[in-house]
């Protein structure tokens, strides 16, 4: 398999684990302190728009913003608080859209930029495979721990 469908795969494997868990949920309860499903989504979109951005500026050659540069509490803060009046369908067509971007933009990326390193949107260096590795785990762990959260009467996904 080509490397860019290889990663391809890897973020809609991690996006069908969270999908399965999201079906007949309560989107209302807190499932992280302060954060229900519509935050915890927002969260993933922010980060998706974040890796969007970095591999957009690094496929023309450019510098990315690093948008988690006052660290990545702010960052997560700020990405839930953007999307905070949108609707629970807003946030999850964002989601979605935000996400084929995202794999458009590695569709569409050079052999050769997938190889160079590239500034990750939190300001470490990294390549491509890097940074869809850690973002696919990254949603897998958000479907584990909500897997976790209604498995446990107590409600605590930790």
């Amino acid at each position: 398999m080509e490397e860019r469908e290889h990663l391809i795969q890897q973020l809609d494997q991690a996006r069908e684990k969270l999908r399965a868990e999201l079906v007949g949920l309560d989107t209302q309860i807190e499932i992280y302190p302060t954060w229900t499903i519509k935050q915890m989504l927002a969260h993933i979109t922010g980060w998706d728009d974040a890796t969007l951005a970095s591999l957009q500026a690094h496929a023309a050659g450019r510098e990315p913003a690093v948008p988690a540069s006052q660290g990545i509490n702010f960052y997560n803060a700020q990405t839930v608080e953007t999307r905070q009046a949108l609707s629970y369908q807003q946030v999850v067509q964002e989601w979605e859209l935000t996400r084929e971007q995202l794999k458009t933009v590695i569709r569409e990326m050079r052999p050769e930029k997938l190889a160079e390193p590239l500034v990750l949107p939190w300001g470490l260096t990294g390549t491509v495979a890097q940074v869809v590795a850690i973002f696919a785990d990254h949603e897998e762990e958000h479907a584990r721990e909500i897997q976790k959260f209604f498995e446990h009467p107590s409600h605590d996904p930790t």
